[in-house]
């Protein structure tokens, strides 16, 4: 073996005076990252009754059917659990926020006296202004039979207070259709959520709430301020007897897609309990520091958000049959067509409701909107009404499959 030159010497001789360097910045660099872990985890805290206000969100098991769960048998279930977590009498100043919002709307008789009002925006106003908790844990207790109770650990929250994750219930025996309650370990019975059960085949209803099913007047800014903080939430007329018939005709499972804030879970889930068939709500993880973004939540991008939101129920329902149900509002034509044109045989139907209560949709209810944005769809798919009984008979031919 030949000896090395001096250069090559010099250069072997430099490399070996750069390991020790090198090694110790490893060495930091790892002792760096160790102690970050163990700082996350020290940092977290368990979510308890006395300091946190948490909610659950009710939501919908599915199996995830994949060649190998083929091979032993019914497949196991697993549920996305969503867990919002905050501070307690953690409350900004709300004055300030009530005579904007009570400045904007107009305080008049028709709605109450004014200190009735200003009552009522202050406590719809409150989930908006809780101090969110982030890097906090918590417990489930998940009911699967009469004698055993499965035990999860939700968490940590994220920046928003919110906490996303998907939970194998190791369980295969909960036949479709079965529905349980859980419940926070710890809170005494009272934060729950309730989980149905659905399998892989039948319907799905994917249903937007504003101006769909709900009175919001989404394209008024103080529309959308009158109809959220001050008025009691009202159906579309029409709309909780057409669900009704749905529900009749084609059992399936349900999703209120909006772009609402999630702030108003507790607000839009009584509103769906007391008209609707109960379901999954989806909603924006969207924060707001000011009126004017708050009403531009409900606006912006929303066409992209449930895009998104619908592949995600396509990667967990991609053989269920799919009823669309939405408004000409916002960006809903346009949405369940683009998610038809991916998935054709997964949509068999678009229902969309031409909003005429509400002031200045000339342009967002032409024809030659939804020619556009139904552009290469079959006629027989989509359909635009008025009223809800003009689409009866498009749920009855669903149901009897002639479509």
């Amino acid at each position: 073996m030949s000896s090395a030159t001096a250069g090559e010497r010099s250069l072997i001789i430099q490399n070996q005076e750069h390991k020790p360097r090198s090694k110790t910045r490893r060495n930091f660099k790892m002792l760096k990252f160790i102690s970050s872990i163990l700082w996350k985890q020290a940092s977290l805290q368990i979510a308890n009754a006395r300091q946190h206000t948490v909610w659950l969100f009710d939501n919908t098991a599915y199996q995830r059917v994949t060649p190998k769960s083929l091979g032993q048998g019914r497949p196991a279930w697993r549920v996305e659990v969503v867990a919002c977590v905050f501070e307690k009498d953690s409350r900004k100043d709300t004055s300030k926020f009530v005579a904007t919002i009570a400045d904007l709307i107009g305080l008049d008789g028709e709605i109450g006296t004014e200190r009735e009002t200003r009552h009522k925006i202050t406590r719809r106003l409150r989930p908006f202004l809780y101090q969110t908790a982030p890097a906090h844990t918590m417990v489930i207790e998940i009911p699967l039979s009469d004698d055993s109770i499965q035990l999860r650990q939700i968490g940590p929250t994220d920046s928003n207070g919110i906490s996303s994750q998907t939970v194998d219930l190791c369980s295969r025996h909960l036949a479709d259709g079965t529905r349980i309650r859980s419940y926070l370990r710890g809170w005494e019975g009272e934060v729950s959520m309730d989980t149905v059960f659905a399998g892989p085949e039948g319907w799905l209803l994917i249903s937007d709430i504003d101006d769909t099913i709900k009175y919001t007047m989404t394209s008024e800014p103080t529309g959308i301020l009158r109809t959220t903080f001050v008025e009691s939430a009202r159906p579309i007329r029409g709309t909780p007897q057409l669900y009704f018939h749905i529900q009749r005709q084609l059992v399936p499972m349900w999703f209120y897609l909006s772009a609402s804030p999630y702030n108003l879970y507790p607000f839009l889930r009584e509103f769906i309990y007391t008209y609707f068939t109960p379901g999954t709500l989806m909603l924006r993880e969207s924060s707001w520091m000011d009126v004017g973004s708050f009403i531009r939540s409900f606006t912006t991008y929303t066409m992209e958000y449930k895009v998104n939101n619908m592949e995600r129920l396509h990667r967990s329902f991609p053989k269920r049959q799919v009823l669309c149900i939405g408004d000409s509002t916002q960006k809903d034509p346009e949405a369940y067509a683009e998610i038809y044109r991916r998935h054709p045989t997964w949509v068999k139907a678009i229902l969309i409701r031409k909003v005429t209560d509400v002031p200045h949709l000339e342009g967002k209810n032409s024809p030659e909107r939804f020619r556009t944005a139904f552009k290469e769809i079959p006629e027989n798919v989509w359909t635009v009404f008025e009223e809800p009984e003009e689409v009866y008979q498009v749920v009855d031919r669903l149901s009897q499959s002639i479509l």
